[in-house]
């Protein structure tokens, strides 16, 4: 039997964004979240289409009255996830603006006003570091923090109880590393609890002694029956930056491993593709790596070399094919059907990123000095050689984004409701940056349960 919780009490969604902290509280309390307020109107169809029953305030948070919009009725919980761009490290040297980074401060207005039994921030681990800012509109180093130890102080002056922790997603569940930082503050006379993690790194004594589950991994929520086209028939060649993502990803996780992971006959990459320095590639089999809403923080996408065996009369393995059998004395390769030219050009691209090869090798003169070791593509793999060839590449789309930051399968994202109750469609772009902003609900849920442990506990024995 489902059983609500809180029922005398409200809960309050600040800066509720796409709804990924309410669904996470939704499925704690096992009741819809009372009040969820946002700014953003897209942001907030998406959440109103998700969570019908909940009142929705599209304003901004400091034009909320918290005794208007609650009737002076008791609060049992308000969570509040103001902006975090003008406080993270992926905003880089950027001067910042005050007026955002002071978006906490609504935490103490509600304080104040309707003495919630618990307040929930989240914010990115520099949040820590609020300070002033200098003339240059960055962050003053000597000023480091002493914003936020004020916050600190004036929760505890109106009597609250104030502890905080960097959790990371992927600990309670969620198939991705996102690690944020979480403040809870109450006033009811009750110790604050922090969740146990449920899941580990495989390879750690806990998870192999079954006291805690393997991480989920960024592979179960790829969809693998939408096409990865081809990097060399692409109507418009792929940026340098981007070419290099993929040969280093290849390198390091396909070359350089002895165990690379092979799935549907082919063997996948994550990378990012980001306005930024650092080419970074991710395995498959691990947890996604922060998802972000803006384009500085990163999108992902896959990398995925197709499979086909080695042996005369064997012309190739569709990467939604299941590979051939694999015979004692075969070999496989990593190949796709396309010309020779382009078979030549591959293998120049992909020595290139290798040993003291900087330039690579023009298709049109003789081929670079070969070494001792086959380094033009070919890989072994359980004694089995693998030969690439043909390179898939595509942008993670929103259903796979949405899924590796722990949302539910059945939730709604390609559209939402205005304030009329009208169906609106949301773009690509609204939908990732929903996602991006997202708090994963297997944290808010996390949270709620163990500072509400005692409610549960008490309603579930009555």
């Amino acid at each position: 039997m489902n059983m609500s919780f809180l029922p005398h009490e409200l809960i309050v969604d600040n800066f509720a964004g796409g709804g990924g902290t309410s669904t996470g509280l939704e499925q704690a309390f096992g009741r819809p979240v009372d009040i969820a307020i946002n700014h953003d109107p897209k942001a907030l169809a998406m959440h109103r289409i998700n969570h019908p029953d909940t009142k929705h305030y599209c304003e901004s948070v400091w034009d909320i009255d918290p005794i208007e919009v609650t009737g002076n009725q008791p609060v049992g919980l308000v969570w509040l996830s103001p902006d975090c761009k003008h406080f993270s490290k992926a905003k880089g040297g950027k001067p910042v603006e005050k007026k955002i980074r002071g978006l906490a401060w609504i935490a103490l207005r509600w304080a104040s006003k309707t003495r919630p039994r618990v307040i929930m921030l989240e914010n990115v681990e520099e949040f820590k570091t609020w300070g002033r800012i200098a003339e240059d509109g960055k962050p003053c180093p000597k000023h480091k923090g002493e914003t936020f130890r004020s916050f600190v102080r004036a929760l505890r002056y109106q009597g609250y109880l104030v502890e905080w922790r960097v959790l990371r997603a992927c600990d309670y569940s969620a198939p991705t590393i996102r690690k944020r930082f979480f403040m809870v503050a109450r006033r009811d006379g009750l110790s604050i609890s922090w969740p146990v993690a449920t899941h580990g790194d495989p390879k750690s004594k806990a998870v192999q002694k079954g006291l805690l589950k393997p991480y989920r991994t960024a592979a179960e929520c790829i969809d693998w029956s939408i096409e990865c086209p081809s990097i060399f028939t692409r109507a418009r060649p792929l940026v340098t930056a981007t070419l290099e993502r993929i040969a280093g990803g290849l390198k390091k996780f396909v070359f350089d491993n002895p165990e690379p992971f092979i799935i549907n006959g082919m063997v996948p990459v994550l990378t990012e593709c980001a306005n930024a320095s650092n080419k970074r590639a991710m395995p498959i089999d691990e947890p996604l790596r922060t998802i972000c809403a803006q384009t500085k923080g990163g999108h992902h996408a896959l990398i995925a070399p197709s499979l086909v065996v080695n042996t005369t009369g064997h012309h190739g393995n569709g990467v939604n094919n299941p590979l051939h059998t694999i015979a004692t004395g075969g070999h496989h390769g990593l190949v796709s059907a396309f010309l020779a030219k382009n078979y030549t050009e591959v293998r120049a691209f992909l020595t290139a990123f290798y040993g003291n090869e900087k330039d690579g090798n023009s298709v049109d003169e003789p081929l670079r000095t070969i070494p001792t070791r086959d380094r033009f593509g070919l890989v072994t793999v359980g004694q089995h050689q693998y030969r690439i060839v043909d390179i898939g590449f595509r942008m993670l789309q929103p259903v796979e984004l949405f899924r590796a930051q722990g949302f539910p399968d059945n939730y709604i994202f390609e559209k939402g409701l205005d304030e009329n109750g009208t169906e609106i469609r949301l773009t690509k772009t609204e939908q990732a940056r929903m996602v991006g902003n997202s708090v994963c609900p297997q944290l808010s849920k996390a949270l709620a349960e163990a500072n509400f442990k005692h409610e549960f506990t008490y309603r579930s024995v009555a």
